[in-house]
């Protein structure tokens, strides 16, 4: 009889998990609340981005914005005028993310479950710590 061997073959992390691509984009930081913003309010203003994403500098505001444009989610309009106007909103490929928010918007209902979880945990840790 021959013998069957087989051939492991390394598989890229994208082919391995088809949603990582996508968890890159969507979830570096800053992208969800930009989006969601963008999303919820439409059209706005790099101030009025600013105010509604208070904890965001606006040097990381600017970068996560052109990242954004760049991967065709956000369009970015300027108007030339006295003083320029730049407007950012949601493009259509940014806005097929919708439901997506509204499943993680559901999920998070059971954010006070995960909180007892990690108390839980992190109780058991000490327990174990004070053990040794």
């Amino acid at each position: 009889m021959g013998e069957v061997t087989e051939a492991i073959t390394e598989v890229p992390p994208e082919q391995a998990c088809p949603i990582a691509p996508v968890v890159d984009i969507v979830f570096s930081r800053w992208t969800t609340p930009i989006l969601w913003t963008l999303n919820e309010y439409g059209r706005q203003r790099f101030v009025e981005l600013e105010r509604r994403i208070t904890t965001i500098t606006p040097k990381v505001l600017t970068q996560r914005l052109r990242q954004l444009e760049r991967d065709g989610l956000v369009i970015r309009t300027y108007h030339p005028e006295v003083p320029p106007r730049v407007e950012y909103e949601i493009s259509e490929l940014g806005r097929s993310l919708a439901s997506l928010f509204v499943a993680l918007t559901d999920w998070s209902v059971n954010l006070a479950k995960v909180e007892q979880a990690r108390a839980a945990y992190d109780a058991k840790q000490l327990t174990r710590r004070r053990r040794t």
